[in-house]
């Protein structure tokens, strides 16, 4: 199991910023740049909901940051999801917004 895994599972030393409890910046930080607008219109549009709203909205944004925040990983996984989608192979070298986008993410 990876570290990344590993804390996506919870890891109770919490020494990966992204554990359980990351702040709205360290979440923020960890998007890639393209996402971080996106998240600030989630985080704005729930900031007068209740705390369980709030809390939905940074955990649903913090594992998109998990995920996001190994970007070899991150890549492979549009890949492999647009591959899916489409069902041709997507090239490594191809830009991953335009990867992104046959993804659906």
């Amino acid at each position: 199991m990876t570290a990344l895994e590993h804390d996506a599972h919870g890891d109770p030393s919490g020494d990966h910023p992204l554990a359980p409890g990351a702040s709205v910046s360290v979440i923020r930080e960890h998007l890639l740049p393209e996402d971080r607008g996106r998240f600030d219109e989630a985080w704005r549009a729930v900031a007068n909901e209740d705390e369980s709203a709030r809390w939905h909205c940074l955990e649903r944004w913090r594992g998109i940051a998990m995920i996001q925040s190994d970007r070899e990983t991150f890549a492979r996984l549009a890949r492999h999801l647009a591959e899916r989608k489409s069902g041709r192979p997507s090239p490594s070298d191809e830009p991953l917004e335009v990867t992104r986008a046959k993804a659906g993410l």
